[in-house]
């Protein structure tokens, strides 16, 4: 990612990389599969994801948050209904209740950019 920002925006090899990166809101790898799955969430939900991913999801109703249990540390926690309850449970409720996919996807990878490079500061 950091060499094909450098070739889109024309700089050096010398320049910071991180506003070159942030400008055309790409993800990192770990948001980029946070936003995958948060969109898979979204739609096992809303009853259009495949079956077998939408039936490995339990839902409490009442707070509408996603229960993922594991018993393995190590394996369990990067099974697809532990992972899928951490991040959309993580998310604002101004994301998880958009009306749409279409309406979810924008304000989901704005959110996902915020985080990854809110750490790291402009020179």
């Amino acid at each position: 990612m950091n060499a094909a920002a450098r070739l889109i925006f024309s700089a050096s090899r010398f320049d910071h990389i991180t506003p070159l990166l942030r400008q055309p809101h790409w993800l990192k790898a770990s948001q980029r599969i946070a936003f995958k799955c948060a969109v898979l969430v979204y739609k096992c939900l809303h009853g259009s994801a495949p079956w077998y991913p939408a039936g490995q999801l339990h839902v409490k109703w009442r707070t509408s948050s996603i229960v993922g249990r594991t018993r393995l540390s190590t394996v369990g926690d990067r099974a697809f209904p532990v992972a899928a309850a951490r991040i959309s449970n993580s998310l604002p409720q101004h994301i998880t209740s958009a009306a749409s996919l279409l309406v979810i996807r924008s304000p989901l990878k704005t959110h996902l950019v915020t985080i990854s490079y809110a750490m790291i500061h402009d020179p």
